[in-house]
């Protein structure tokens, strides 16, 4: 996520429902008055103010809906949470280009690309709450028009997520036969970068609801168990860049209609030159993550022992005691393990 995204995720949880600012402008709305407030104060944000009066007084919902009934802006200190001015006339560069066209709207835009600082309109007209940051405006939209988006975003991570277990479980069967191919990566990499793409858009809509996210987090939580992992270990297996280097990173530009064409994805991560329907071998260290009790340390050791996934799975409890770290009863755990996972790929291709 670029700084602009965090800047923005941060400002949305300071304004989420079930905050005190959020409350603030709520009892603003209802009370049909309309306000104009500066989240942060700086030199230049002082430069464009007038008049007013000076205050340091600790910020409160009803403290704030009383001052907007005066004209003239608020000004705050979102990291001590004070209103340290009220009733500024604020005198932005008119030169400074904005498409807004109502006067409340039209400064605050002009105040936050001129100081660097978020502002919020209430707009008591259409009883809109608008977050201005950087150089763009943000609607900030009520708990039901968000939960409305979550759970259809939320139902598609669902679709995407049973997709992607299926080929993940196709990409383990063919790796034990060493039959994978660059097209077979690609689709596997393809629908685990949408999962993760639904899973930030979800997770920002989980920042928007506040205290009304809490079911949503809940779900979110339990879909995204485990990407991170797999993502990692598919990367280490597969992976052409130095170590240390993210060798899926260049997917993130991809757009979503780039991401829908597996040959672009796999130029992405590596594979410009290789045919879709190349073969490539795994390395192995995903699936020997999924041996029970086997330490992560173990695993690149075994397959730099017998060099590659298909020589450790014909490998006998007595080789396997010739690595470093591996007795008696740890060669019949991964060798029972290895024999699991044999079957489940096995079982997987018949279905």
């Amino acid at each position: 996520m670029d700084n602009a995204a965090c800047r923005l995720r941060q400002y949305q949880a300071l304004m989420a429902p079930g905050t005190p600012l959020r409350d603030g402008l709520e009892r603003i709305l209802r009370g049909r008055t309309g306000a104009l407030i500066v989240l942060g104060r700086n030199r230049t944000v002082d430069q464009v103010s007038t008049g007013g009066f000076e205050l340091s007084v600790p910020f409160s919902a009803q403290t704030v809906r009383e001052l907007a009934k005066m004209d003239g802006a608020i000004v705050m200190d979102t990291d001590s949470m004070t209103i340290t001015a009220a009733g500024v006339h604020l005198m932005p560069d008119a030169r400074i280009d904005t498409p807004e066209t109502g006067t409340r709207h039209r400064t605050a835009d002009r105040v936050a690309r001129q100081c660097g600082v978020p502002v919020i309109t209430v707009s008591a007209s259409m009883s809109t709450l608008s977050l201005f940051l950087d150089n763009g405006r943000h609607l900030v939209e009520d708990s039901a028009q968000i939960l409305s988006r979550a759970d259809q975003a939320l139902q598609t991570m669902e679709r995407y997520r049973d997709r992607l277990t299926g080929l993940v479980n196709r990409l383990s069967a063919l790796e034990v036969e060493d039959q994978v191919t660059v097209r077979d990566l690609a689709l596997v990499v393809q629908r685990l970068e949408m999962v993760v793409r639904l899973d930030r858009e979800l997770s920002g809509y989980v920042v928007e609801l506040g205290t009304d996210g809490r079911l949503l987090s809940l779900q979110l939580h339990e879909l995204n168990a485990g990407i991170d992992e797999m993502r990692e270990l598919i990367e280490l297996d597969y992976g052409r860049a130095p170590e240390g280097v993210d060798s899926f990173a260049a997917i993130d530009d991809l757009s979503t209609t780039e991401l829908l064409d597996p040959l672009l994805v796999a130029r992405a991560i590596g594979y410009a030159n290789d045919h879709l329907d190349a073969r490539i071998s795994a390395r192995g260290l995903r699936q020997l993550a999924q041996i029970n009790k086997l330490p992560s340390t173990l695993g690149p050791r075994l397959i730099e022992h017998f060099g590659s996934l298909q020589a450790l799975f014909g490998a006998s409890t007595a080789e396997l005691q010739d690595v470093e770290g591996v007795g008696e009863g740890r060669a019949r755990i991964i060798r029972d393990g290895l024999t699991r996972l044999a079957e489940s790929a096995y079982t997987e291709r018949l279905s």
